[in-house]
């Protein structure tokens, strides 16, 4: 798993750039799903309701919140089975469960935020408040900042790899033991740091990319909501500042897809058969890099909101690309799934397994973000539906037609049957004026009926 990884920034999508050789080896001898999304466009309730198979209203995650601890997640399931649950990196857990689930965690990202604490002093917390100029960059700043230079995320990401490389060769291959640790089943996770702004790279890779990226200059929009960055900023960079940023992305997805081919062929340097593991790549969310006039994410545009997704496993299914939607929460019912465990109750997750078996009738096609209480997505097709509250336009694309999300067509005569059941489904949903005040999980089953 990587951070903030646009799905369209990847060779196998097309894109004539960026260099993903091992993603693009995953994706020609894995499933490819061209349409999945995040359950919220947000690190943490991103990473949390991925966890849990639950959508943010669901787990209680809406907005910068931790499941609480205890949390079914699926680390924690699969724990159960006597997999042993390890992760290297970025979790992102906020409270005093920074477990949930795991059974080791390598190189992590362990911090507990002061409202988790229990029995704190508050008016201690209270005297301590931020200098002037400390904390995050505004989205200008962070542009403007752009450059080549190891920041503290190129240095987390690769002690976290070189923790992974140090804990599989331990695990399979104890080089003072000469064998093997345990029995158990794996369940293993590298999750990484970059793309996610500040936007550094090395030299190398910024120059590579320099004068090759395509840039988005465009305009926002007119829309209270869509028109503006995260933290509700406008952003006026200049082209040059534009051309770094793009440059410096494009270069940490570049050293993301160096890290995890070290993975794979670290695995295989060990004497394991990569066609027996079932192996995942995925990323919270996405990065709008400037499109419609927007950076970072908390959007519901597809740079922000849609995330690659390729699942491999050639010992059990041959290549497929599959276009139905599906979501990151739909991980949790897929890998007990092909783990062959029982698919808990109550998630807001379904196996995606039938879809590349080709099995496509019967599924809604359906997938939900939210944000923060009031935000909501819901995606069906080619239509993409937004609300952002009573007093606020709703919005509809058309991803058939306008694939750039440049009209909105909510109040377009010809859309009106279509509204009309997206209102419904809001409702069902928990949102909305005539919100179900019952509201429990999405519904979903966990398998195509």
């Amino acid at each position: 798993m990587s951070d903030q990884h646009r799905a369209d920034v990847t060779g196998y999508e097309g894109n004539p750039v960026v260099r993903t050789p091992t993603l693009d080896r995953l994706a020609e001898t894995g499933v490819v799903f061209r349409n999945a999304y995040t359950p919220s466009p947000i690190c943490v309730p991103g990473r949390q309701c991925m966890m849990a198979g639950q959508l943010p209203k669901t787990c209680n995650c809406e907005g910068w919140i931790d499941l609480k601890p205890g949390y079914r997640t699926f680390a924690r399931e699969f724990s159960r089975y006597a997999y042993n649950t390890v992760c290297s990196g970025k979790l992102h857990h906020q409270g005093t469960d920074q477990m949930q689930g795991w059974t080791q965690r390598i190189a992590p990202d362990a911090i507990i935020t002061p409202k988790y604490l229990p029995d704190k002093i508050d008016e201690e917390f209270q005297r301590y408040q931020p200098a002037e100029g400390t904390g995050k960059w505004s989205n200008q700043r962070e542009i403007e900042e752009a450059r080549p230079a190891e920041g503290p995320y190129q240095k987390f990401d690769a002690f976290a790899v070189g923790e992974a490389l140090n804990f599989l060769e331990r695990y399979f291959d104890d080089p003072l033991y000469r064998r093997p640790q345990s029995h158990q089943p794996l369940l293993f996770k590298l999750s990484l740091l970059q793309p996610h702004y500040p936007f550094f790279t090395d030299q190398k890779r910024f120059d590579y990319y320099y004068d090759r990226v395509p840039l988005y200059i465009e305009e926002p929009c007119d829309h209270p909501v869509l028109s503006l960055s995260q933290q509700w900023q406008p952003v006026n960079a200049s082209e040059s500042s534009i051309r770094r940023a793009t440059a410096t992305y494009y270069g940490m997805i570049d050293q993301v897809d160096t890290y995890f081919g070290q993975i794979l062929d670290k695995l295989e340097a060990l004497g394991e058969n990569l066609d027996d593991w079932i192996i995942v790549y995925t990323s919270d969310h996405g990065e709008m890099l400037g499109q419609h006039g927007i950076w970072e994410k908390t959007r519901f545009y597809e740079g922000s909101v849609r995330v690659p997704l390729i699942i491999r496993w050639p010992a059990q299914f041959k290549h497929r690309i599959v276009e139905e939607n599906v979501n990151l929460c739909d991980l949790f019912a897929t890998l007990c799934d092909l783990a062959g465990l029982d698919i808990p109750t109550g998630l807001d997750s379904r196996s995606l397994r039938p879809l590349w078996e080709g099995e496509t009738d019967g599924w809604n096609d359906e997938t939900v973000s939210q944000m923060d209480s009031d935000y909501l997505m819901i995606k069906r097709g080619k239509l993409k539906y937004q609300y952002y509250g009573e007093k606020i336009a709703e919005v509809l694309f058309d991803l058939g037609k306008d694939p750039g999300e440049m009209l909105n067509v909510a109040e377009h005569p010809e859309y009106s049957g279509a509204m009309q059941k997206f209102r419904a489904r809001r409702s069902a949903l928990g949102h909305g004026s005539d919100a179900d005040k019952n509201y429990q999980n999405a519904e979903y089953k966990p398998f195509i009926q």
